[in-house]
């Protein structure tokens, strides 16, 4: 998909500045020219395309989801008041919840309607001023704080809407609510319930092989089995988009049933003992594509995997002593940067 394939149908802008006591609700429509409008699709490309998105569906008695059920293009701006004016009430009651504009967009993609709730929090920036008096121009600087993200920076919290079956997926940063740290985009504004993102699922899967393969294998031994299970993920995540958790395990450990058992313990407080992990972003896969590796002489070596699954470019000898060198094969020529 390309972010041209967003077809936006209707925008409204909401201000939701809790520093004002009230939000500023807009009572119309705004137009997405062709600069603004690709300053949207591209907040939305970015969403749909990032794997810190997290499949989620409304819990019973959300509010969110009972202005959605009675949702149509007719209704486009009460709705998205309603939708404000909740989000707002959130906002009011915790002060560590930043200021933002609520922009509401019904999007099209492949005739599938949706409605994504982009909360671009604040910015502040210095910017230029011009005051005018009898003796000419001043020019000055002063502090902007209520600048939108630009079209290349995250959002910290967002949702896309399925409205069909009103399903959607959620981006969220945790704020202190009550002295605890809280998604309360999810909790207490949609209140809505889901699953880990595929780029946390796949973190919490690697954190667990690694903490197991620390407790049982020796220091010395660590070097090659950490190589070798980065070499196993990115194998699976070049040839197959992802892969399921306990296939992955099976690989990694093979006959080693102790490990393996601490491993899926270790899963099993995340309900990630059965599921598939499946990252689309290239971002989030880049490091398995690599090794990386520090020796304690302080010499960096940055490894393609490609390269380091080939025995002919390079091979790593255990040295009599306990060492290790690294012996790096058919090199037709060296550049110094």
């Amino acid at each position: 998909m390309q972010k041209e394939d967003v077809r936006l149908r209707q925008v409204i802008i909401h201000i939701m500045d809790s520093t004002m006591g009230m939000p500023v609700l807009s009572d119309q429509v705004i137009d997405f020219g062709s600069d603004f409008g690709d300053f949207l699709r591209a907040h939305i490309f970015r969403l749909l395309e990032s794997d810190d998105m997290k499949k989620c569906s409304f819990d019973e008695g959300s509010q969110v989801q009972a202005e959605l059920e009675a949702y149509s293009e007719e209704n486009f701006i009460p709705v998205s008041q309603k939708l404000g004016e909740l989000l707002y009430s959130v906002m009011n009651k915790n002060i560590d919840i930043p200021p933002a504009d609520l922009l509401v967009v019904e999007y099209e993609i492949e005739q599938q309607r949706f409605l994504a709730l982009l909360k671009m929090n604040y910015k502040t920036y210095y910017t230029h001023m011009t005051d005018s008096d009898p003796w000419g121009n001043s020019n000055s600087v002063i502090k902007q704080k209520a600048i939108l993200p630009g079209e290349n920076q995250k959002l910290a919290e967002a949702a896309l809407i399925d409205l069909a079956d009103k399903n959607l997926k959620v981006i969220e940063k945790k704020y202190d609510v009550n002295g605890v740290k809280t998604n309360y985009f999810s909790q207490l504004f949609l209140q809505c319930h889901g699953s880990l993102s595929p780029k946390s699922k796949l973190a919490i899967v690697a954190k667990a092989v690694d903490d197991v393969q620390k407790k049982f294998y020796h220091e010395s031994e660590q070097f090659e089995v950490q190589m070798e299970t980065k070499s196993i993920i990115n194998q699976a995540l070049e040839e197959d988009g992802g892969f399921a958790v306990p296939v992955l395990i099976d690989k990694i450990f093979k006959e080693q049933e102790e490990m393996k058992e601490q491993v899926i313990e270790k899963l099993d407080k995340y309900h990630l003992t059965e599921t598939e992990v499946e990252p689309q972003n290239p971002a989030t896969t880049r490091k398995y594509g690599k090794q990386n590796l520090i020796t304690d002489t302080g010499i960096e070596i940055r490894i393609p995997m490609e390269q380091y699954q080939n025995k002919d470019k390079v091979d790593f000898i255990t040295n009599p002593d306990g060492t290790i060198s690294v012996l790096i094969k058919n090199v037709g020529s060296i550049i110094s940067k």
